[in-house]
């Protein structure tokens, strides 16, 4: 897991022809002005969610990973906490389903860390990551993010 603002990424994400794609995606400029859903950048190996939420307020947040994909989740408006921990150590409830790539869990609140991002910060998850995005960094703020997967290669 890696946490950066965008304009740091090249220097501390690996560098790959993926990866590359995904980052000249969020540096276009009508990029914070997509409606929600999914935009294609090459296909089914490299696209981008377009979301906006209030973020809550949980003791308990549901956890997820992905095997097929790296997500690089931006931070476009507002702030949230995302939770992380080694996908070892979640506690899966809902079996992993190939089709969606996803697997949820829970993780022991003493297991995991709160990462707070503003606007302008990203984080990159591979699949040895469990996460639980959306939760409030303090009070709960409406987001919007970009969440870009980028098939592992």
């Amino acid at each position: 897991m890696i946490v950066t603002d965008l304009a740091q990424m090249d220097h501390q994400v690996p560098s790959t022809p993926s990866l590359r794609k995904a980052l000249a995606f969020l540096r276009r400029t009508d990029a914070r002005s997509l409606a929600d859903g999914r935009t294609d950048i090459d296909g089914d190996k490299v696209f981008a969610l377009v979301q906006r939420y209030e973020t809550a307020r949980t003791d308990a947040p549901t956890f997820e990973y992905h095997r097929k994909f790296i997500d690089v989740q931006f931070i476009a408006s507002g702030e949230e906490s995302i939770g992380w921990a080694p996908a070892g150590t979640m506690t899966v409830t809902a079996a992993y389903d190939e089709k969606k790539d996803i697997c949820f869990g829970t993780v022991e609140q003493e297991r995991w860390t709160p990462v707070n991002l503003q606007a302008g910060h990203l984080m990159v998850l591979w699949p040895e990551d469990a996460h639980a995005p959306k939760l409030a960094a303090g009070k709960p703020s409406t987001v919007m993010k970009i969440v870009i997967k980028v098939a592992v290669e």
